[in-house]
């Protein structure tokens, strides 16, 4: 049962952008830090917030609880819109940064990449495109201390009623944590997809589900 909410639900400033970076790193791989596998918080950061606090900062929200940020939904209204940005303005500087400070040449990151590797060679990432009709997509993490606290299903209806006065028909997006489906199904997200992942396998000795959630949004 989930204990009264206390807290508080408001669009993200831009100094919030250090906390979303933080809580991003510390509850990267289903609860558990990004360093169990990546090795480099400031380029891990980079690749999954800089987009959504630095170039569509507007459909970001954060959840505040006796004045700290405990928690965050970052957002983009489209996300093909979203993947062009990624690559034409954000990579080539983030491949640029992450050769300077030798991220790519540490133990763990290579251990990723050649998980990646081999999950593309045995076409894991082959998958239906959904962004026709759920174009808008979301990333949300929540301190751990804070869960089951109601603060994730305050960020997504405030996120869900802001696609909606922004005309989105229809959001998107992927998790692969057990706890995180069960989660956004009782928010009424439809499964779309499931497919296996190996990537994480020397991590977690095993492989994981990856499952895809959509929602279509009525306009008002």
């Amino acid at each position: 049962m989930e204990s009264k909410f206390t807290g508080t639900i408001r669009k993200f400033r831009y100094g919030d952008r250090r906390d979303i970076r933080r809580i991003c790193c510390e509850t990267a791989l289903m609860g558990q830090a990004s360093s169990i596998f990546f090795e480099d918080d400031e380029i891990f950061a980079d690749a999954l917030t800089l987009y959504f606090t630095d170039y569509e900062p507007e459909s970001s929200f954060v959840a505040e609880a006796k004045g700290n940020v405990v928690g965050y939904l970052v957002g983009s209204k489209s996300i093909k819109t979203m993947e062009k940005i990624f690559l034409r303005r954000i990579f080539s500087p983030l491949l640029s940064k992450s050769l300077l400070r030798g991220t790519l040449i540490k133990k763990k990151n290579i251990s990723l990449f050649l998980g990646v590797l081999r999950s593309i060679i045995k076409r894991e990432f082959r998958m239906p495109e959904f962004s026709k009709e759920y174009p808008a997509t979301l990333h949300i993490n929540i301190d751990k201390d804070y869960r089951g606290r109601g603060f994730g299903s305050r960020l997504i209806a405030d996120y869900l009623t802001y696609l909606q006065r922004e005309g989105a028909i229809g959001v998107h997006f992927a998790t692969i944590s057990r706890k995180a489906s069960i989660f956004f199904a009782k928010e009424g997200f439809n499964l779309l997809y499931e497919g296996k992942r190996s990537y994480f396998k020397h991590v977690l000795r095993e492989d994981v589900l990856i499952h895809i959630y959509g929602k279509k949004l009525n306009n008002v």
